[in-house]
């Protein structure tokens, strides 16, 4: 029996970035297609099978720590970017580069809420499981606020719980722009079932 129950609804990638190189700062660079090796997004700063404990990660173990790298990609949702832009008072959709995603995807509205584990399959055979949602920074607020002075510093409380996920590639192939894929979706349950100590 399958433990993934793919979803009957499709996203279109809208959106492929780049960002060669971390050091000259968060954003990505647009791409019309992209390969994903078990490495990640080939060219990407953030690709890698390893990668070193961030602050992310200071209570489960020491900064610099090498650690399995779940963080290749990152991906967000072309409707949440809409709804952040418009609460933000841009008159416009965030652009997925500033943010420094690697994926945007259209028709997958809520995608920040898709849970660990769940799959995005893509027309090409690839896969990417999501790890987990990508909680919005200062960094990539001033990278907005060099675009748009003055609004930067409003970005992490309006893109709460809508700033994407983070991923890895679970199954090697081609992606471009236009290119279709299906979510597929671990059971949900809530755990610990009970209050800790009841």
């Amino acid at each position: 029996m399958a433990i993934l129950t793919p979803l009957e609804m499709t996203g279109v990638i809208a959106f492929i970035g780049v960002n060669p190189d971390r050091g000259a700062g968060p954003e990505s660079l647009s791409a019309e297609r992209g390969v994903l090796s078990l490495a990640g997004l080939e060219g990407d700063a953030h690709a890698g099978e390893t990668r070193a404990a961030c602050v992310r990660m200071k209570d489960q173990y020491p900064k610099g720590a090498p650690i399995r790298n779940a963080r290749q990609l990152t991906i967000v949702s072309a409707e949440e970017l809409s709804e952040i832009g418009l609460a933000m008072g841009l008159g416009e959709p965030l652009l997925p580069g500033w943010l420094g995603a690697n994926l945007m995807i259209s028709g997958l509205p809520r995608l920040t809420e898709l849970p660990p584990g769940a799959r995005l399959i893509f027309e090409s055979g690839a896969g990417l499981v999501v790890d987990l949602e990508n909680e919005p920074c200062s960094i990539v607020g001033r990278a907005i606020e060099a675009h748009r002075p003055g609004m930067g510093r409003s970005f992490k409380r309006h893109a709460a719980h809508k700033r994407g996920v983070t991923a890895w590639v679970e199954r090697e192939g081609d992606i471009a722009l236009g290119m279709r894929c299906r979510p597929h979706i671990p059971p949900q349950r809530l755990w610990p079932p009970t209050p800790l100590g009841l």
